[in-house]
C-alpha cells in the first residue's frame, strides 16, 4: 500500500509539474497518435460506455481549458511584466533625467562663479599694478622732492653761514666806523 501511495503522490507531483509549466505546441506526430488513441477509445476497441466517454471528454476539456486559463496568465504576466519593466524604467528614466538636468544647472553655476572669481582676481591683479605702478611714481616723487629739499637745506646752510659772516662782517665794520669817526 505505502508504495502505491509513493507512486500516486509521485504522479500527481509530476502531474502538477507539468500543468505548471506553459504548454509547448506538440509534433505533428504526436497530434497524430492522441487521435488515434482518442479515436479508438471512442469507436470502441473496449466498448467504453458513454458516460466513461463523457467523463474523459470532459476530463479533457477542463485539461484543456486549464492549459489555456495558464497561457493566458502567462501571456498577461509576461505583458504586465513588460508593461511594468517600461514604466519602471520610463520613471527611472524620467528622475535620471531630472538629476542630469539639475547637474548640468549646478555646473553652470559654478563655471559663471569661477569665471566671475578669475575676472575679480584679474582686476585686483590690474588694480595692484595699477596701484604699484601710482606707489612707484609717488615714492620717485617724494624722493625727488627729498633730494630737492635736503639741496635746499644745504643751500640754506650755506645762506646761514654766510649770513652770519656778513653779520659778523657788518658788526665788524660799524666797530671800525665808531672808532674813526670819534
Amino acid at each position: 500500500m505505502s508504495s502505491l501511495y509513493t507512486r500516486s503522490k509521485e504522479f500527481t507531483r509530476n502531474r502538477k509539474s507539468q500543468s505548471d509549466s506553459p504548454p509547448a505546441s506538440p509534433s505533428p506526430t504526436a497530434k497524430t497518435f492522441r487521435h488515434e488513441r482518442l479515436s479508438r477509445l471512442e469507436s470502441g476497441g473496449s466498448n467504453p460506455t458513454s458516460s466513461e466517454s463523457y467523463d474523459r471528454a470532459s476530463a479533457r476539456a477542463r485539461r484543456e481549458a486549464r492549459l489555456a486559463s495558464l497561457t493566458s496568465r502567462v501571456e498577461e504576466d509576461s505583458n504586465r511584466d513588460y508593461k511594468r519593466l517600461y514604466e519602471s524604467a520610463l520613471t527611472e528614466n524620467q528622475k535620471l533625467k531630472t538629476k542630469l538636468q539639475e547637474a548640468q544647472l549646478e555646473l553652470a553655476d559654478v563655471k559663471s562663479k569661477l569665471e566671475k572669481m578669475a575676472q575679480q582676481k584679474q582686476e585686483k591683479t590690474s588694480d595692484r599694478s595699477s596701484m604699484l605702478e601710482m606707489e612707484k611714481r609717488e615714492r620717485r616723487a617724494l624722493e625727488r622732492k627729498m633730494s630737492e629739499m635736503e639741496e635746499e637745506m644745504k643751500v640754506l646752510t650755506e645762506l646761514k653761514s654766510d649770513n652770519q659772516r656778513l653779520k659778523d662782517e657788518n658788526g665788524a665794520l660799524i666797530r671800525v666806523i665808531s672808532k674813526l669817526s670819534k
